[in-house]
């Protein structure tokens, strides 16, 4: 007699399930084990995955009440996004413009552009406009096949607004298909009110944002919460952002850190020594740094978009991070000024062509690294017994065709805790 669930999906021509490795993300060059299958389908039951297998054993096996036939197209784990700054007001367009005109991201900060032109606009902005805005974006970021978003905050910098950012983030979660994770990132740059004692600020995030924040935790965030900080010249320094993570750390808050985007300032390691998650940008890491990093358990997020988007021609060493056995990660880095980017399809494209990465070592990095990178690799980013539902049917053969192609959408399906969230047969986003 059969098992009844509540999803099969069958005659899957080629599934990548992409395991993690003893439960932890894939290392070095053993980055890319995409745990191939063919002729495949996969049995769900209240949103787990029960089983995976020959596509005919689980026809035989089970009695669904809804059926996908994958149509002999590729399947893979739902897209891990997870460096995002989604929640913002207003856009940049005209600095885009300046940039191709020959002016630098930090002549145009230093000009009062940049993040802080973007705080303005998010100060002044309501909560509600915030919240539409981004839902947008997390819809075209589903019809992608993005199935989890990390967001930071960032955009208020002062304690009012970071908390408005991290209530429309937790909003978020709760409405969209999407499970969105929230980051505090108060420590994005110095606002204008501190440019002549940006001490005092960081004072200003310790000492008053940061309880807070853990305050706003308590009440309404059950999950890991992350605390980032912008490590760069012109942002925080190593000091600066040492006295920040311990001060986060001490609160029970996993650490994240932006470093090494156009200069080298010793904060790959520092995040490596006090045990942070991930660390973010990672294009300039000399290798004493990389091999630190590689040494321990923190995830190394390569963001293609960014040096993309800024026309500049050095990308993050993937080569170097794998021969030292690192984990690397990718994601998006969606933001309105850099790398406005919804799409993870984009980010793999980048990622093979300018940092050497293959099409499986891509994929496996958008998935299952990604999920270690936000804290959630033992629920998604593979397709293994007793994970969440949450997966891609693509309109493609095989998984070669995320990074061989670009500039389309080749989603055609997005399953998210068993249940279908998008379709090409809609339409929409969502």
């Amino acid at each position: 007699m059969s098992e009844q669930i509540d999803l099969l999906i069958y005659n899957i021509g080629q599934l990548c399930t992409i395991p993690a490795h003893d439960n932890r993300p894939q290392r070095g060059y053993n980055l890319g084990d995409l745990g191939l299958l063919t002729e495949a389908g996969i049995a769900i039951h209240q949103g787990v995955i029960v089983d995976v297998g020959s596509s005919n054993a689980l026809c035989e096996a089970y009695t669904a009440a809804s059926m996908i036939n994958a149509g002999g197209r590729l399947a893979t784990p739902g897209l891990i996004d997870s460096h995002t700054h989604l929640v913002w007001a207003g856009d940049r367009a005209d600095e885009f413009e300046q940039r191709l005109a020959g002016a630098t991201y930090q002549e145009i900060m230093e000009a009062g552009g940049g993040i802080n032109r973007t705080v303005r606009a998010t100060r002044a902005a309501k909560l509600n406009t915030l919240i539409e805005q981004a839902k947008a974006r997390l819809n075209r970021m589903l019809a992608h096949g993005s199935t989890t978003v990390e967001c930071k905050t960032g955009y208020g910098l002062n304690t009012a607004s970071e908390i408005m950012m991290l209530n429309a983030i937790a909003l978020l979660d709760m409405e969209h298909p999407i499970d969105v994770i929230p980051t505090f990132l108060g420590a994005h740059a110095i606002p204008p009110e501190f440019a002549h004692d940006p001490d005092a600020y960081v004072d200003l995030v310790i000492q008053e944002m940061l309880p807070a924040v853990v305050a706003w935790r308590d009440e309404h965030w059950p999950d890991i919460l992350f605390c980032d900080v912008f490590c760069e010249v012109g942002a925080f320094n190593l000091e600066q952002t040492r006295r920040i993570l311990e001060a986060a750390q001490a609160y029970g808050l996993e650490l994240k850190v932006h470093v090494d985007e156009f200069e080298t300032l010793g904060g790959a390691r520092l995040a490596a020594e006090m045990g942070a998650i991930s660390i973010e940008h990672v294009v300039k890491t000399p290798d004493e740094d990389i091999q630190a990093v590689a040494q321990s358990d923190t995830i190394a997020v390569a963001l293609p978009p960014t040096p993309f988007g800024l026309a500049h021609t050095v990308y993050t060493p993937a080569a170097r991070f794998l021969e030292a056995g690192a984990a690397l990660a990718i994601a998006t880095d969606c933001n309105p000024g850099t790398a406005w980017n919804e799409n993870m399809q984009l980010v793999m494209a980048l990622a093979t062509r300018y940092m050497g990465l293959t099409p499986a070592q891509a994929l496996a990095a958008a998935t299952i690294n990604a999920a270690f990178a936000v804290c959630r690799g033992e629920q998604v980013g593979s397709l293994e017994v007793g994970k969440l539902g949450d997966l891609v049917i693509w309109d493609v053969p095989s998984y070669q065709h995320l990074s061989y192609r670009f500039g389309s959408n080749m989603a055609h399906t997005v399953i998210k805790h068993g249940r279908v969230a998008y379709t090409t047969q809609w339409g929409g986003g969502q």
